[in-house]
């Protein structure tokens, strides 16, 4: 058996039952795509459904407000993706009369959608031959065929380009596609592959060889950026201060505190001495407890945020982008998930 055959064979016995496979419209297995970019299913899954339920069609996803979409969109994090769907939906809306392109051709067009979106939505909805190749394609076919070319360098997405397009099997292009993926996520995993139950064994050049730790092959990524925020919390009967973020901005249109980002972390009592501090909130400042620092990973990015909840015997000088927000209205703003989840314990420790 051919090796499409067999990731088809394999594929009808060990299928995961997700929504996204019982629909071929195009519009909900773009939702599912952009949801799943960076996160895994199960994770995604809830998300999902939101989004679905939320906006069942293009036209919904138009209409709605940007900051309730960032507000579903909450925790998942690349908040620029919720933005830039946002405006494929008005592009959808404006150019193709409120109808979702099928078409690989029509779909590379739109912000946000690249070449293997749009290969997945294609093959996916109207069985389009464009081959898929993501994170668990690449993995599947450098390790079958022993290919150490990187798979990020440009010589290596030609390649592996190349080969999955000669793989597909055309007349199954949307099953194919399933199948080579979700062999990859499931049985040739990045750490701990199926490798003793495999159906390709015999033919597979890195189990043959022993090198499946050694493949794919990446080269080096930008070095990770160290950032430090002290966040200043202050919660009074005017309600809770709160940030918002402005253009430009990786966390643009969403929630967090007053920010004072330095060079390392620092005490809480460095915090209150700084210049910029005092300006806002004066120097008669109690601090009533610190947490963190926290970790939290962006793409390039590693913040080490700590949380230092203050009493100011003053009225602080608001900046134009603070505003007081009552706690039950919380629920209505959209939040970086550092945030969210320092809120969540925030206000358990206060009722308590």
């Amino acid at each position: 058996m051919e090796f499409g055959q067999e990731i088809i064979a394999w594929y009808h016995q060990h299928k995961r039952s997700l929504p996204w496979r019982e629909t071929n419209d195009p519009y909900l297995i773009w939702l599912s795509e952009i949801i799943l970019q960076q996160t895994r299913v199960d994770q995604g899954l809830p998300y999902y459904y939101r989004f679905s339920e939320h906006y069942p069609t293009v036209a919904d996803f138009a209409a709605a407000d940007e900051g309730e979409i960032l507000k579903d969109w909450q925790g998942l994090g690349y908040y620029s993706r919720a933005r830039n769907m946002h405006h494929t939906a008005k592009l959808v809306m404006d150019k193709h009369q409120g109808r979702f392109p099928k078409s690989y051709a029509e779909l590379i067009q739109l912000k946000g959608i690249g070449e293997y979106t749009a290969a997945a939505i294609s093959s996916f909805s109207q069985n389009e031959a464009k081959a898929v190749l993501d994170g668990n394609v690449f993995r599947l076919l450098s390790r079958f065929f022993g290919f150490d070319t990187p798979i990020n360098s440009t010589a290596g997405k030609k390649l592996f380009s190349d080969l999955a397009n000669q793989l597909l099997i055309p007349e199954h292009a949307g099953l194919y596609n399933q199948a080579v993926m979700e062999f990859g996520a499931l049985h040739c995993k990045p750490k701990n592959p199926l490798c003793e139950t495999c159906p390709l064994q015999t033919a597979c050049v890195a189990y043959q060889t022993n090198r499946i730790a050694e493949l794919p092959v990446k080269l080096k990524t930008l070095k990770v950026r160290e950032r430090f925020f002290n966040y200043v919390v202050l919660y009074t009967d005017s309600g809770l201060l709160m940030k918002k973020r402005g253009p430009n901005d990786i966390w643009q249109n969403l929630y967090d505190f007053p920010l004072f980002e330095t060079s390392a972390l620092l005490g809480p009592g460095e915090l209150v001495q700084d210049s910029g501090f005092v300006k806002h909130f004066g120097s008669t400042v109690t601090v009533k407890n610190m947490q963190g620092p926290v970790k939290h990973l962006l793409s390039h990015q590693r913040l080490w945020a700590q949380f230092i909840v203050i009493e100011s015997a003053v009225k602080p000088a608001l900046d134009q982008d603070w505003i007081w927000v009552q706690a039950e209205d919380l629920k209505n703003l959209a939040q970086p998930k550092l945030i969210f989840e320092f809120l969540i314990n925030f206000f358990k420790l206060n009722r308590n």
